[in-house]
């Protein structure tokens, strides 16, 4: 019942960002427009040739690149919280955004372009993956990893990755300079059918990965010793994990930049409601990240009449205080850090 609510919210919440804009479009309207497409003669069209247009170049491949990155990083997040068994994990939390933001904006600088339309997603890829085994690595003491040092671990690395960003501000020219200043910030104005095009594959690929893992990683969730004696490989199980939750992280960053706190609020939210099974939660959590997105999306261009609000920058006046209840809550259940 969750799963259909979730997916006729999300149908709901697509259909009216998609019609909402300077030039206005009915839901119905936009609606059989899709309908039309699909060679259904069903329901009305918009009544003016722009609006059509409105539709198919601007308004359609943000709303599903909001879609395809929203799903991508709530299942990062349930897929960390799981790995890593404590509710405070997420991407952009332990570094792995930023990480593969500097990729990217690497590739921004220096102008390499050696994988056409894929270079710089390949490029955000690569770096994500290394910045979540670094601190994967670094968080892991005595045999397991510490809800502590993790998110400490995490805030050095985004601190790193800031100055990192800025280095390459410095240094690239007024174009790169805007790019980059893009990834900080976070935005889906720029969305287009080829990162669609682009994203989609690795959302797939990553979420498909994560269900046929779910039965595992509830194992896992028992401890690492019992999960072992039930069979369950940890350690690669881990790695797997990780990788996973890098391509869907790096994909979403690729084309967006940062976007916070979204694999972190909609597991948890998602949980308190389904509980902790995996099989659920995986597709719950990627339907709610995508309402969420395609949400603060709608509310980022329609706030401030003729400017378009940072949705980065919406996310986290969101997140930051939902992640400091985390921090409080976690603690009082463990009855402090020590």
């Amino acid at each position: 019942m969750l799963l259909a609510a979730l997916t006729v919210g999300l149908v709901l919440i697509c259909l009216v960002a998609a019609g909402t804009g300077q030039v206005h479009v009915s839901p119905a309207e936009v609606l059989g427009s899709v309908l039309h497409r699909l060679g259904l003669p069903i329901g009305p069209l918009p009544g003016a040739v722009q609006g059509e247009n409105a539709l198919w170049v601007v308004r359609f491949p943000r709303v599903s690149l909001a879609v395809v990155v929203g799903a991508s990083l709530g299942c990062a997040g349930a897929l960390m919280q799981g790995v890593f068994g404590n509710p405070l994990a997420e991407p952009g939390v332990i570094g792995v955004s930023s990480g593969a933001a500097v990729g990217a904006a690497a590739t921004i600088v220096t102008g390499i372009s050696t994988l056409g339309g894929w270079t710089v997603a390949a490029a955000a890829f690569v770096t994500g993956l290394l910045t979540t085994l670094l601190v994967y690595a670094m968080s892991r003491a005595d045999g397991r990893t510490e809800v502590v040092t993790l998110v400490l671990t995490g805030i050095a690395v985004n601190a790193v990755a800031g100055a990192v960003l800025g280095l390459l501000m410095f240094f690239g020219d007024a174009d790169a300079v805007r790019a980059i200043a893009f990834w900080q910030l976070g935005s889906l104005a720029q969305a287009t059918w080829g990162s669609v095009a682009v994203t989609l594959p690795c959302a797939v690929v990553g979420i498909g990965a994560a269900l046929a893992a779910a039965g595992r990683l509830d194992l896992l969730a028992l401890g690492e010793r019992p999960a072992q004696h039930l069979g369950v490989p940890v350690e690669r199980l881990r790695i797997v994990m990780i990788t996973v939750t890098a391509l869907l992280a790096a994909s979403a960053v690729a084309f967006t930049g940062i976007i916070s706190f979204v694999g972190l609020v909609v597991p948890h939210l998602i949980r308190l409601v389904t509980g902790p099974g995996h099989r659920v939660l995986i597709p719950a959590s990627a339907l709610g990240g995508a309402i969420i997105v395609v949400a603060a999306d709608l509310a980022a261009r329609t706030l401030v009449d003729y400017q378009e609000l940072p949705l980065g920058v919406l996310t986290a006046v969101v997140g930051g205080p939902c992640f400091f209840w985390l921090l409080r809550r976690t603690r009082s259940r463990a009855g402090g850090w020590a």
